[in-house]
């Protein structure tokens, strides 16, 4: 173990690979937490509905992140161990069951292959140490909550709230932001969109945004310090009004349907993460 500790600490380049490995397999696993846990988030409200009303809690065969295995949606067949390498095996499978030859959605080898190589680009930019566990750890957040909010419109209280509170422990020791920015980032990243939510609201009366956006952008203010904030907003609602005027332009987007914002947020957040310094100072240069 010392070896390898030591082979990885003296050579970047081997410590990337490594970590674009292991970038691949949390990607196979994001994978299941985007499909599965806003299912079990609806099972959960279902059976605090049923006890409110007085109901017996729904009964049905365990579902959660682990259980059952996974299988092919169209045959139920098991996916084994050969099946499930990240990316190879939809390569090998030719993007299709090998039971029944039921296509599988291209998308996920697409996130295997995004966890993997910003986990490798973390490793390169950070280094190795503990900058680099942090930044893992937000990147893989970032990804999960990007493609939930994709599919539901939703971001689940149980990645943001713990990622922003991970995010001010890595800061006690100053390693993305001080303490002292960092609680500045929570605080004012979450205030300054529940501000713009209410403006909105009492002055079109409609709601502009969801409650989980004012958590994930105080969770990126815990990681990455109130100083990088502006450059996150700035980041995300332009890349946001870019992709939503051509999704309507293009895509025929109905005006009245939602556009998540989560997704502009998280990837303003990586920028910043990755660049967020470099861009600051070549604009106050």
């Amino acid at each position: 173990m010392d070896a390898l500790i030591s082979a990885l600490s003296s050579s970047l380049p081997l410590f990337s690979v490594v970590c674009a490995i292991v970038g691949l397999m949390v990607g196979s696993f994001l994978n299941v937490v985007i499909y599965r846990l806003p299912k079990m988030m609806e099972a959960s409200w279902r059976n605090q509905c049923a006890e409110l009303d007085g109901k017996p809690p729904e009964e049905g065969p365990r579902f959660n992140l682990v259980f059952p295995g996974s299988r092919c949606d169209a045959c139920g067949h098991p996916i084994g161990a050969i099946e499930n390498i990240p990316v190879l095996s939809y390569i090998f499978l030719r993007g299709k069951c090998r039971h029944c030859g039921n296509k599988i959605p291209a998308r996920v080898a697409v996130i295997e292959a995004i966890t993997g190589i910003l986990s490798g680009l973390a490793a390169w930019h950070f280094g190795f140490g503990l900058h680099t566990l942090g930044a893992l750890i937000f990147l893989w957040s970032m990804i999960a909550l990007t493609f939930i909010d994709i599919d539901t419109q939703l971001l689940p209280d149980s990645i943001t709230l713990p990622l922003l509170w991970t995010g001010l422990l890595f800061n006690l020791g100053g390693r993305f932001a001080s303490i002292h920015f960092a609680v500045l980032g929570a605080v004012f990243g979450y205030l300054s969109l529940w501000s713009i939510y209410w403006l909105f609201k009492l002055a079109t009366k409609k709601e502009g945004m969801g409650y989980g956006d004012f958590k994930l952008l105080g969770a990126i203010g815990a990681w990455l310090g109130a100083g990088q904030l502006p450059l996150v907003i700035l980041l995300s609602s332009v890349v946001g009004a870019a992709i939503g005027i051509a999704m309507i332009v293009f895509a025929k987007h109905e005006h009245s349907k939602p556009i998540p914002f989560g997704p502009y947020l998280a990837g303003g957040g990586l920028i910043a993460l990755f660049w967020g310094h470099d861009i600051a100072r070549a604009y106050l240069g």
